[in-house]
């Protein structure tokens, strides 16, 4: 595989790629909390503990998504098959309880303040993150929404547009939105007809105190965690915030990376509009070795998803981004 920089080396001079985070970019900083294992050790199911445990271990996944999809599944099935009510509902509840406790585990085993990384991180955070023009995250986590907040670390006057505006509220249309958080975030909040987002300076309180303090009165933030690419993509499409920043994936023309993302079925909807543009060139990373299962299957699918006529996909080696070094 070539590296990062072999990669960016072959962008015109004078572009810009844009850039799809995944998962990858905050295991970067710190595999031991982002990842499923961690979220599950933090999870509770209050009374259906014992019963959606032994589910994840069966279906031999820390993948909540994976869970939902057995749910979904399962019903289906007791539908056609003419299964009683109750066994029905409880499936129901259980899929909005797995839901529900994934929010809940990601706040809280998240970094609680920005100061848990050091500057130098952030610096080499926003070096790399300088480097694009649209970028764009599946991630929930604040780490991206910190580092490029860091008005005060180098690069000198780097910042991203992200849409919202006086009073922390989206506006969208007529702005420069650099920035799109196609699944959400812990800071960002539906309140109906206006999308929110929460800011350090509101209150002096951090984001993620804020967040908490808003789960233990039941409000949570707006979270894309559907079972399927299709779920995903109709709870996207009744969204504002997030269907402007789906279609905006539609828009970007030239070089395109792909950075820490398993190129899972369940984000299809991402690569489809992401097929529909005028990308000429998809450079995907590969984490480790690259003739793994798992980095055979990323390969296959990232080939079968985005190549076409006018693009092709060239892999690079993940850990060359060196991130947050």
């Amino acid at each position: 595989m070539i590296s990062f920089e072999e990669a960016m080396d072959t962008v015109e001079d004078g572009a810009k790629p844009s850039i799809l985070l995944g998962n990858g970019f905050s295991r970067a900083w710190s595999n031991d909390i982002f990842n499923y294992a961690k979220l599950l050790d933090a999870t509770d199911f209050e009374d259906r503990n014992d019963e959606l445990r032994d589910l994840f271990e069966r279906c031999g996944t820390y993948d909540f998504e994976a869970v939902m999809r057995a749910l979904v599944s399962a019903k289906t099935v007791l539908e056609s098959y003419g299964g009683n009510d109750i066994l029905i509902g409880r499936i129901e509840r259980d899929q909005q309880l797995l839901k529900d406790a994934l929010i809940t585990a990601i706040s809280n085993t998240h970094p609680s303040r920005p100061t848990e990384l050091s500057s130098d991180q952030f610096t080499a955070a926003r070096r790399y993150l300088s480097r694009f023009d649209q970028i764009f995250t599946v991630n929930y986590d604040l780490l991206f929404y910190w580092a490029r907040n860091m008005n005060d670390l180098q690069p000198d006057n780097y910042s991203t547009d992200d849409g919202f505006r006086r009073g922390c509220r989206w506006q969208g249309h007529g702005t420069n939105q650099e920035a799109h958080f196609l699944h959400g975030g812990l800071h960002i909040f539906d309140k109906g007809p206006i999308i929110e987002k929460h800011a350090f300076s509101e209150t002096g309180t951090s984001i993620v105190d804020l967040v908490r303090n808003n789960l233990a009165t039941g409000r949570f933030p707006l979270f894309v965690s559907e079972p399927t690419s299709d779920r995903k993509k109709a709870r996207i499409e009744h969204n504002p915030y997030l269907n402007y920043c789906f279609r905006a994936l539609r828009q970007v023309s030239g070089t395109f990376f792909i950075q820490g993302h398993s190129i899972d079925s369940n984000d299809k909807h991402i690569f489809d509009q992401l097929k529909k543009s005028r990308i000429e060139k998809f450079y995907v990373s590969i984490f480790g070795d690259e003739n793994s299962e798992d980095n055979i299957r990323i390969k296959a699918n990232a080939r079968a998803y985005l190549e076409s006529g006018v693009s092709d996909v060239e892999f690079f080696d993940a850990q060359s981004a060196a991130i947050w070094e």
